[in-house]
């Protein structure tokens, strides 16, 4: 295991750059696996490269798309991007060279969210039309239609195997599916049952964060089908804002009211909340090896917004140097009837978490 210094109890995030380009709302951010670049996607058409080394400068802009787009994904060796949009249509680029190399269609409606597997073949998508599709990503060819709920789908994500799909949708439920036979596995359903706006596996496939339409975020136990966290304060009743997690243990989410919250993981007490963002801040993610997060705001703001931690110890800290070298997170997420031992600590094969969630209304990025 990598050795880990004891972190700062408190975090300390500071805002270290403003990115500005997208001339409407910027609907998701993603940073690659390998962390040198970063992805933003926007309501005008376009996805928009970083470079993460240096100034942030922009490195291309992914135009082909004829109408918003809504959530973009990485593949694991950080070479190809898959985008999503109003068009109805989901686009893989080259990323090197910044062109598009196919486009998947099939789906009936807005294109919501979509994610790579770990092993980079396949492709999952939610969309407006109420339905997942696994898609075969050498072919382009639809493998899967799976009639996964009763209301849009607003979010969808691989778990660190790829052998299951979570996926969540307005209608209130989330849904486990086997990748390999389409097979719905189980269902978690709260008992007010709030519209689901994001989801996504903790990174050792134990445990499910959702986000609601109720101001809420939860935290769910996969065997046992209970809720054993919720994490509140920040505001969250009309869009799909994403959640994030990051070292060593916290949780972050975009809100409603501008800002980004930012809570403990083990105490669920907020811990900071990070203001600047003039709009709705819907996209947020953590870099996969450095102290950075970055969030995204919609149309009053279009802006990325690039955070760093501040404190000298958890910059110091010890972390994986290669792919494959991650040690473990012990995480302890406490509810319910007790202690429930989370330990988030990413696959070696998995390029770490992926979340997914779109605008939250139908053409919110057209």
């Amino acid at each position: 295991l990598v050795r880990r210094r004891q972190m700062a109890s408190t975090s300390k995030f500071v805002q270290v750059a403003v990115l500005k380009g997208h001339k409407k709302a910027v609907s998701s951010v993603k940073f690659s696996p390998d962390g040198l670049c970063l992805a933003s996607t926007s309501a005008d058409k376009t996805i928009r490269l970083y470079s993460t080394m240096g100034n942030w400068r922009t490195t291309a802009i992914l135009e082909g798309h004829a109408q918003g787009v809504n959530d973009c994904a990485w593949s694991p060796d950080s070479h190809h991007l898959a985008s999503c949009s109003d068009d109805r249509t989901i686009r893989i680029w080259a990323t090197q060279k910044g062109h598009m190399i196919k486009t998947l269609k099939g789906h009936h409606n807005y294109v919501f969210c979509v994610a790579f597997n770990p092993q980079g073949n396949l492709l999952v998508s939610g969309s407006y039309d109420e339905s997942v599709r696994i898609w075969d990503v050498r072919t382009g060819v639809c493998k899967k239609v799976l009639p996964a709920h009763s209301d849009p789908v607003s979010c969808v994500h691989f778990n660190r195997d790829g052998s299951l799909i979570v996926s969540c949708s307005y209608d209130g439920l989330c849904r486990i599916w086997d990748t390999a036979t389409g097979q719905c596995l189980k269902t978690l359903i709260d008992d007010d049952n709030p519209p689901v706006s994001f989801v996504k596996w903790t990174p050792n496939a134990k445990y499910i964060l959702a986000a609601t339409l109720d101001n809420t975020l939860r935290l769910w136990n996969y065997a046992t089908g209970k809720c054993v966290g919720t994490y509140s304060g920040h505001k969250n009743e009309k869009f799909c804002c994403f959640a994030e997690f990051s070292y060593p243990s916290r949780i972050i989410s975009g809100s409603e009211d501008g800002k980004v919250y930012i809570w403990n993981l083990n105490t669920k007490q907020i811990e900071q909340v990070l203001e600047g963002h003039t709009d709705v801040v819907l996209g947020v993610a953590y870099h996969p090896t450095r102290e950075v997060l970055v969030s995204c705001g919609t149309e009053k703001d279009r802006s990325v917004r690039v955070w760093k931690y501040t404190d000298t110890a958890a910059a110091d800290a010890e972390r994986p140097l290669a792919s494959g070298e991650a040690g473990e997170e012990h995480l302890a997420a406490t509810g319910g009837n007790g202690a429930a031992a989370a330990t988030l600590a990413p696959a070696p094969s998995a390029p770490g978490p992926q979340p997914q969630a779109p605008p939250a209304q139908p053409g919110a990025a057209s």
